[in-house]
C-alpha cells in the first residue's frame, strides 16, 4: 500500500521531503494514512498510525521553499458520437430507465463506434484546451495522458503530441490510476512544473471502458461510457499559484473489488515446443471484462473520499465554506450526494453530469469541469474540492483553483 500528501500554499510553495521506510511505501508530507481491508472494507487509516510493520509514519518539518506556482487556464473535452440511453439498454438486458436512473443517476452515455478511436477523443479535447489556454502545441513541455485504456500496450500520449504537431519532441507518458487518474495528472504536472522547470503541461483525461465491458451483465454496462477531457496547467508566479494541496493513497489489498485482470488465452501451440520446454510459448492474453463488487466500491467511496477532501482542506489551511464547487470523479450520482452530505456542501454548490454521461473514468473530472467553465459556472478565481476514486484501489483529492 502506498499514500502520498502534499501541501501547496498559494503565498509559499513548498515540497515535502520524501521519506521511504520499509513495507510503509512513500509518503509526501502531511499525513501517512494506513488503508487497509478488514472483513471485506476497505478502511481509511488517519494520521501517524502505527503500521503492521510496526514503522510509525512521520512528517518531514524541513520544507523546500521553491517560487514557482502553476495554473490552469484551459479545459476541453470530447465525446463519441454513439449515445446509448437507458431504453436501449433495456432492449439487450434485463433493466429499465427507471431502475438505472433511481440506481446511479445515469440516463445515456456514448461509447466508442464506427471511426472513432479514444485518440481521436483526446487530440480533441486537447486542441480545445490549448485553444481556450492560448497556448500553441509547439509550447508544451509535457503531454501526460491519464488512462487505463490506451490504444497501445506501450502508451498512447506519444500519438497525441504527433496529432498536436508538437514539433519540439515534448515527453509525453501516460499515467494508469483508473478513475483516479486525472487527479493523479494534475500532480504530477505541477511536480513537474516546480521541479521541473517545465512551464506548459497538457494533462488529458481519455478512457473507452465500453470495449471492457460484459453487456450481458446489467450490473455494470448501465455505468460506463467513454469520453476524453483535458487541462492545461501553466508554471507561475507563487502568488498565482492554483494547486493548494493534496492527498493521495492506493490500496491493492482493495483490487478483489474492482478489476479486469489478464486472461490467458488457448493456443494451437503451432510453435511446438520439440518437448525441450514446458509451457513454452507462453500463452497468449488479453483483459477481461470489468469486474466490480458494487456495494463494496460504494462503501470505500463514501468513508474515503470524504476523510481525503478533509485532509487536503486542512492542507491548504481552508474549511469546506471557503470552496466554491465540490468536483468529483462522475462515479454514481449516490456517492456523490453521499460525499457532498458528509462534508456539508449544499447541492447547488456540487457539479454532476453524470446523467448525460456515465462513469467515463479518467475522464469523468475534466469533462464535468469544461462543461461548468463553458457554461459560466466556474469562474477565474473560483476554489474546487476535487476527487478521484476508483480500481487499484486508488483514491485522491486536490483544492484547486480555477484560472
Amino acid at each position: 500500500m502506498a499514500n502520498a500528501s502534499g501541501l501547496f500554499s498559494p503565498s509559499m510553495p513548498t515540497l515535502r521531503r520524501i521519506k521511504i521506510q520499509p513495507s510503509v511505501g512513500v509518503s509526501r508530507s502531511g499525513s501517512s494514512g494506513s488503508n487497509k481491508v478488514v472483513l471485506g472494507r476497505i478502511l481509511c487509516g488517519g494520521t501517524s498510525e502505527k503500521h503492521a510493520s510496526g514503522a510509525v509514519s512521520s512528517e518531514s518539518r524541513v520544507p523546500k521553499v521553491i517560487g514557482k506556482g502553476c495554473k490552469l487556464i484551459g479545459c476541453g473535452s470530447a465525446i463519441p458520437t454513439l449515445q446509448v440511453s437507458n431504453d436501449d439498454l433495456a432492449k439487450i438486458v434485463d433493466t429499465n430507465d427507471e431502475w438505472i436512473s433511481v440506481r446511479t443517476g445515469i440516463r445515456n452515455r456514448h461509447v466508442l463506434s464506427g471511426k472513432d478511436s479514444l485518440t481521436g477523443l483526446a487530440v480533441e479535447a486537447a486542441r480545445k484546451a490549448l485553444e481556450m489556454a492560448q497556448v500553441d502545441p509547439e509550447d508544451l513541455d509535457l503531454v501526460l495522458l491519464c488512462t487505463s485504456t490506451p490504444e497501445d500496450l506501450f502508451g498512447s500520449a506519444p500519438q497525441i503530441q504527433k496529432a498536436l504537431g508538437c514539433k519540439n519532441n515534448p515527453l509525453a507518458y501516460d499515467i494508469t490510476a483508473a478513475c483516479s487518474g486525472f487527479v493523479l495528472g494534475l500532480v504530477s504536472a505541477a511536480c513537474h512544473i516546480r521541479g521541473g522547470g517545465f512551464n506548459n503541461v497538457l494533462i488529458v483525461g481519455a478512457d473507452s471502458l465500453s470495449r471492457y465491458v460484459d453487456w450481458t451483465d446489467r450490473g455494470t454496462c448501465i455505468l460506463f461510457g467513454d469520453a476524453a477531457g483535458a487541462v492545461v496547467m501553466q508554471a507561475c508566479g507563487a502568488e498565482d499559484d492554483g494547486l493548494f494541496a493534496f492527498d493521495l493513497h492506493s490500496d491493492g489489498d482493495g483490487q478483489r473489488h474492482l478489476n479486469a485482470s489478464v486472461n490467458e488465452n488457448e493456443t494451437d501451440h503451432a510453435l511446438g515446443t520439440n518437448g525441450s520446454v514446458r509451457d513454452f510459448p507462453p500463452k497468449q492474453s488479453s483483459y477481461s471484462c470489468i469486474q466490480m463488487n458494487g456495494k463494496e466500491v460504494f462503501r470505500f467511496a463514501v468513508r474515503c473520499v470524504p476523510q481525503s477532501i478533509e485532509s487536503s482542506l486542512e492542507k491548504a489551511g481552508l474549511t469546506g465554506s471557503s470552496i466554491d464547487w465540490l468536483l468529483l470523479h462522475q462515479a454514481n450520482q449516490r456517492i456523490i450526494d453521499a460525499v457532498a452530505t458528509r462534508l456539508e456542501i449544499p447541492r447547488e454548490r456540487v457539479l454532476s453530469n453524470l446523467a448525460n454521461y456515465g462513469n467515463t473514468s479518467a475522464a469523468s473530472i475534466p469533462l464535468a469541469l469544461d462543461e461548468a467553465v463553458r457554461s459560466g459556472k466556474v469562474k477565474p478565481g473560483h476554489m474546487i474540492a476535487t476527487a478521484g476514486f476508483g480500481a487499484g484501489l486508488t483514491w485522491g483529492s486536490a483544492i484547486i483553483r480555477w484560472g
